[in-house]
Order: structure tokens, then sequence, then C-alpha cells
């Protein structure tokens, strides 16, 4: 059984900046969501939730699934109204989010 490197989640973007597809598998996805929430959101810093989704839609027009995968994956928390989102420094420990419903 051979162990392949991670693979960057740079690759996973077309040369306009634009993500070409959500991966399926949970490790890629998993890379791309930590890539995404270190390039497009500052820690310590309250988003509303139109200011989350214009970041997501900048890169892929399906923002809804970005923003449910970033808050049940501890990338993001979110106050229990949804309105305000904040980056986490350690992802897997949502501190306060809500899991959505798929």
């Amino acid at each position: 059984m051979t162990s392949h490197p991670p693979r960057p989640a740079a690759d996973l973007f077309a040369a306009d900046g634009r993500l070409k597809a959500i991966p399926r598998k949970p490790a890629r996805r998993e890379a791309l969501l930590a890539h995404l929430a270190a390039t497009l959101f500052e820690a310590d810093r309250t988003y509303s939730e139109p200011q989350v989704n214009d970041a997501l839609r900048s890169v892929h027009d399906d923002f809804p699934a970005l923003r449910r995968y970033l808050v049940t994956g501890g990338f993001l928390s979110r106050t229990r109204d949804g309105a305000d989102y904040r980056r986490q420094q350690q992802p897997g420990s949502p501190g306060g989010a809500i899991p959505a419903v798929a």
C-alpha cells in the first residue's frame, strides 16, 4: 500500500482563479477548504453571511455548498442565527458552529 503525497489545492483552480470543481474525495476537499479559509478569510474578523457568500462566489458558483463544507468542517464558525461567521484557527473544532443540514 503506497501513500501518495497530497497534491496542492492550487491544482484545483483554472488559470482564471476559479475552482474547476468541488472535490468529492474528503482529503482533497479538506485541502481545498483549508486553502479557501486561509486565502479568503482573515483571522480575528467577523463576516456577515453576504460577505462570506461574495467571497466564495468569487471562486465557485455553488457558494452555499462551500459555505456549508467550511462550517461543518470547522474552518468557519457561525452564530446560532447564521448572521456572523469567523475563521477558526483549529479546523475540526467548530466552536459554536451549528452543523448545516444537508
